[in-house]
């Protein structure tokens, strides 16, 4: 049993608080904004390896976590669902992370839209993520972490005695904490839509008028959108918005009449890859787990499970 603060309070960091505290280690999560403020917050929410590398890394845990988002599904207050859909292709077809999953299967002709090529029909999880993160949230004090407000500047602020271990799982915050310069965020905006009845998912990311995707929840469609790498801006842009709703009642007729709820901007923490790894730093074990792209949820059981096995093995050695 280790003494363990996680330094991160999205979907990334409350399941590896999580996790930690279900192995048996006293945890304490670290968050300077309300879950409802994170970027994860914002997220689609679909299982999907979106923007995010090593590949061989990403299929482990993607596999982990979608295991545990289907078992979830079974759980309404959860707001996890499997939901099917459509990955169009347009071009040579790049199905890397169909890899070990289940059931997916070449997508007819009747199922795409003009100028697709193919595709992939799969049934994967998705989350809602508003309903989701409370819920973890929840776990995570039914399970003993404690969830703390503040700020992190320095690694060395932290007390050594309640901090023996130290996870940072913190977006894009992460790096200056760590002194890894590699990351840097994608901001991605989405329009919010009224959902009419749709069920069915659809990415085509390499639409020729730009990326598209639909996820449907209860109540609401989110509709995407935009990947600008280096772009920190977080206020939605009104052209912007409009072009993503025009393409997205393009590709999925369904949504031609339903009405505008909003917009939305986040920032995706991409870097060349997931920076999950071990090291000691002025005497106590510090794990980081970021660098999640555009997959913090479609990573985040599996990355929470190899931390706890990272820290498991320092600590016991």
């Amino acid at each position: 049993m280790a003494r363990v603060t996680v330094v991160g309070g999205g979907v990334v960091g409350l399941t590896t608080a999580l996790e930690l505290a279900r192995a048996g280690h006293v945890v304490r999560c670290v968050r300077d904004a309300p879950v409802a403020d994170t970027v994860s917050a914002l997220a689609g929410g679909l299982w999907f390896p979106y923007h995010v590398d090593p590949r061989d890394r990403v299929l482990r845990w993607g596999s982990v976590a979608r295991e545990r988002f289907a078992a979830l599904a079974a759980d309404p207050s959860s707001g996890v669902a499997l939901r099917d859909g459509v990955v169009v292709e347009r071009g040579a077809p790049d199905r890397w992370w169909t890899q070990g999953l289940p059931g997916w299967r070449e997508a007819a002709a009747h199922e795409l839209p003009p100028g697709a090529t193919g595709g992939v029909v799969a049934t994967v999880p998705l989350v809602t993520m508003p309903v989701f993160l409370p819920w973890l949230e929840d776990r995570c004090r039914e399970a003993g972490v404690e969830l703390a407000d503040a700020h992190v500047e320095h690694l060395d602020d932290l007390d050594p005695v309640a901090a023996q271990v130290v996870v940072v799982a913190a977006g894009l915050q992460s790096g200056p904490l760590v002194g890894d310069d590699r990351g840097m965020p994608s901001r991605g905006q989405v329009a919010l839509l009224e959902n009419p009845g749709l069920h069915r998912w659809v990415v085509d990311d390499a639409h020729p008028d730009g990326m598209v995707y639909a996820l449907p929840h209860p109540g609401w469609v989110v509709c995407g959108g935009t990947d600008v790498e280096g772009e920190w801006d977080t206020e939605p842009d009104p052209r912007v918005h409009d072009d993503i709703v025009a393409r997205v009642r393009a590709v999925v007729p369904e949504l031609a009449d339903a009405a505008v709820l909003g917009s939305r901007v986040g920032l995706r923490p991409v870097a060349p890859s997931v920076s999950l790894a071990a090291s000691e730093r002025s005497g106590r074990l510090v794990v980081t787990n970021h660098g999640h792209g555009g997959a913090g949820v479609t990573l985040s059981w599996g990355c929470a499970a190899e931390v706890v096995a990272l820290v498991g093995k320092h600590t016991a050695s």
